[in-house]
């Protein structure tokens, strides 16, 4: 599980097709490499990943994690290549303050930014999602794009906007995001929960 508080911004630095469907990524980091296992889950972009092995590049800390064709064929994985940039996560752990919400780094779907608004101390984007998950998405509501925790400010239709500020904008991809940009987004599980359970009845 995650939060959606980025905790650094790191480049991918390698892309190896290992067989069909599946990718292998290099991500450099600012992570020390003896602080991570082996095994371990780190949300990149908003996509849960599974670290299979770590090294230094040069001074650069780096880790590498496969992508399954599940995950290129529905999320942005698929078209990342070297150079990239991606928000990272550590996974949560008990006692560590939640200071977004309840992320699980499972993607639903690919949202496209429709519009940016810098305004004097913020910034406005405006997406449009899938329009299978705009129903999970509501005014007030939480969502994680590309796995950065927001708030839902405003909803028409499958396009809903939110209003980001300076820090997010400082410290993560956000800062650099244009319109046409696609982000990985993940709906609020509870939701998720609360649809099924509407459908249920």
């Amino acid at each position: 599980m995650f939060t959606g508080i980025v905790t650094d911004v790191g480049e991918v630095l390698a892309v190896e097709v290992r067989a069909q469907g599946l990718r292998r990524l290099t991500i450099g980091c600012r992570y020390e490499p003896e602080t991570i296992a082996i095994g371990a889950s780190i949300a990149c972009s908003g996509v849960c990943l599974t670290v299979v092995s770590t090294e230094m590049r040069g001074n650069r800390p780096a880790f590498q994690a496969d992508a399954a064709a599940e995950t290129l064929a529905i999320t942005t994985v698929g078209g990342w290549a070297v150079g990239t940039r991606i928000n990272l996560e550590r996974a949560l752990k008990i006692g560590d303050e939640l200071g977004g919400h309840m992320v699980a780094g499972h993607v639903d779907g690919v949202a496209e930014l429709e519009g940016r608004e810098d305004l004097p101390d913020m910034a406005r984007l405006t997406f449009r999602a899938p329009p299978e998950l705009a129903r999970f998405i509501a005014p007030k509501g939480s969502v994680a794009l590309d796995g950065v925790s927001l708030t839902v400010n405003a909803v028409e239709g499958d396009r809903f906007s939110t209003l980001i500020i300076p820090h997010t904008l400082s410290v993560t991809t956000f800062g650099a995001l244009r319109a046409g940009a696609q982000v990985n987004l993940e709906a609020d599980v509870m939701a998720r929960y609360a649809a099924r359970l509407l459908d249920a009845r």
